[in-house]
């Protein structure tokens, strides 16, 4: 195995957030309230034999989680065979998604049985108007089925993501509460995050985690220790309950300090950071096995340019112009 990956700030990476398209079937107020729109030109996204290629590397230079984003990566037609080679993987020991849960319900067994391990679905509200207004789509109740589905089938864990908002869901900690009293899932609330086109909306409605985790802590809630591979959210538990919240809080003091993964768009580049100015395209090494060496090297090589923070607190979103560009 080569060398694992070290920043120059002492950050290991075990950790790969792997884009498989930007298109999304939603179209969420706080990311694409006016839908996907594709670009004049069609873009070629990866191949499974270019992931292949590509998670071979990563799991040398010590990677052993991967988690399929998009876009919505359930959209692609061979994303079942995507899951089934990375999870074959012998370095891999967790096989993650993030989905928006269109198709949960009817194609969660699929997956899993192919060898998903995490699951993390988007559900920024549980009420069913509020739901239908935020994301154009009124599945709230078939996503909640899927979930009840893949508690049963037993995923290793799975989280609910809900983007904080002021105004559209910030007064709704009761109902998440009731929530994951009896269902063993984690749910997150995500600080929304400025990105290249969302300035207004963004000024509109972001609202600072620290609101809700202070309600849990009086409340008799205790925050959890992480585990290696887990991301830079604060996890609380309490006794009574099943279920855990968490909270992902962006513009949080020393936030990036426990940054533990790296980023490859549905094109091959990689990006070092959600809000970065920099990337390269890996693809060109993706072809053949052969180029292993040149690959490991090249990654190894660009960690020299990962940034100690991002800048969101002074407006800099970097590249970023939104969130299904390269999967939050």
């Amino acid at each position: 195995m080569a060398q694992a990956l070290t920043d120059n700030f002492g950050r290991t990476f075990p950790y790969l957030r792997l884009s498989l398209t930007d298109v999304c079937n939603f179209s969420c107020d706080y990311c694409l309230p006016d839908g996907f729109k594709r670009c004049s030109s069609k873009p070629s996204f990866l191949s499974r034999q270019e992931i292949i290629n590509l998670v071979d590397a990563f799991t040398e230079l010590g990677t052993y989680k991967v988690r399929l984003t998009g876009g919505e990566p359930t959209l692609r037609r061979d994303f079942v065979e995507i899951v089934k080679a990375v999870a074959n993987h012998p370095n891999v020991s967790q096989v993650a998604l993030t989905t928006n849960g269109y198709r949960l319900e009817k194609q969660v067994q699929k997956w899993f049985l192919a060898g998903l391990t995490h699951l993390n679905v988007s559900v920024d509200t549980l009420d069913q108007q509020r739901f239908y207004q935020l994301t154009g789509h009124n599945k709230l109740a078939s996503i909640l089925k899927g979930i009840d589905k893949a508690l049963e089938l037993g995923f290793a864990k799975i989280k609910l993501n809900a983007v904080l908002l002021k105004g559209v869901n910030d007064q709704q900690l009761p109902q998440f509460l009731e929530y994951v009293k009896h269902k063993k899932v984690s749910v997150r609330f995500i600080e929304l995050m400025q990105t290249g086109d969302n300035l207004t909306y963004f000024k509109k409605h972001h609202v600072a985690n620290e609101v809700l985790y202070r309600q849990l802590e009086a409340g008799g809630w205790q925050p959890k220790i992480k585990a290696s591979a887990d991301g830079p959210a604060v996890e609380y538990y309490h006794s009574d309950y099943q279920g855990t919240l968490g909270f992902i809080s962006p513009y949080s003091k020393d936030f990036c300090t426990g940054c533990n993964r790296l980023r490859v768009t549905s094109v091959g580049d990689l990006r070092l950071c959600l809000f970065g100015e920099q990337g390269v395209s890996l693809r060109p090494l993706l072809q053949r096995p052969e180029q292993q060496p040149q690959l490991i090297s090249c990654i190894q090589e660009q960690l020299n340019y990962k940034a100690s923070s991002h800048f969101l607190a002074v407006g800099d979103t970097g590249v970023t112009t939104n969130l299904s560009i390269i999967g939050g």
